[in-house]
């Protein structure tokens, strides 16, 4: 019941002064998705970027915008982001009153539904509502700030996840997002992640599609040897 692999890289590693450029360059280089991280200076202890870029966004590529809310009170938020061209929004589980109907607001407005987990937030905060949900995230770092080493017990919350979306027989997407790169990405597809957010891994290198193309193989190498 698992759903196709997919690379999103996190423009937040981009060049700012070069974003157009960037965007170019990842869709060159056959990535998936974008991956928007919008930070609002108190669920997470930094500020991004917001609605007007992802608007600019949406005018230069045809990719789909996914939209990684690292804010409070997102239900006020998620309208806008997708009238903005946002075709995911992601927002977190620690402050998401009502999951069921952050889902249904967010099905209503055209847009995929996604609940993320911070590290020290248990699966079981998420799971009972997968059912309503297209996508579940898993943070394997603190939010908050690119660059950081990846989080190595992020990988029992990707088995614990699949294993259960595979005994309820629930096609829904699995993200990882957090010092994600070539030299763990096969070890997160075995864990169960089919959607790679790599910010620093991808941006970071000198030739995106030379490091996109390797990071494919090395998922499929993964797959075959599950």
């Amino acid at each position: 019941m698992e759903r196709a692999d997919r690379i999103a890289p996190s423009i937040l590693s981009a060049d700012f002064a070069r974003l157009g450029e960037e965007i170019a360059k990842i869709e060159r280089a056959d990535a998936d998705l974008i991956h928007f991280d919008v930070m609002d200076g108190h669920f997470v202890p930094n500020i991004s970027i917001g609605v007007p870029v992802l608007e600019s966004l949406r005018k230069v590529t045809r990719l789909p915008l996914d939209a990684h809310l690292m804010i409070d009170n997102p239900e006020k938020y998620v309208e806008v982001f997708v009238k903005a061209g946002a075709n995911s929004v992601s927002v977190h589980a620690e402050v998401c009153r009502d999951i069921p109907a952050l889902a249904r607001r967010l099905h209503d407005l055209g847009a995929r539904a996604s609940i993320g987990i911070n590290p020290e937030t248990d699966v079981d905060r998420v799971l009972p509502f997968a059912g309503h949900l297209d996508m579940i995230l898993v943070m394997s770092v603190h939010p908050g700030f690119g660059g950081q080493e990846f989080i190595p017990e992020a990988l029992g919350k990707l088995r614990a996840i699949r294993t259960e979306l595979d005994r309820r027989g629930l096609k829904v997407d699995i993200e990882i997002d957090g010092g994600v790169k070539l030299a763990n990405i096969a070890e997160v597809k075995a864990a169960g992640a089919n959607v790679f957010v790599s910010g620093t891994g991808i941006f970071g290198e000198p030739d995106y599609t030379a490091v996109i193309r390797e990071m494919r193989q090395r998922i499929a190498l993964a797959e075959g040897q599950r």
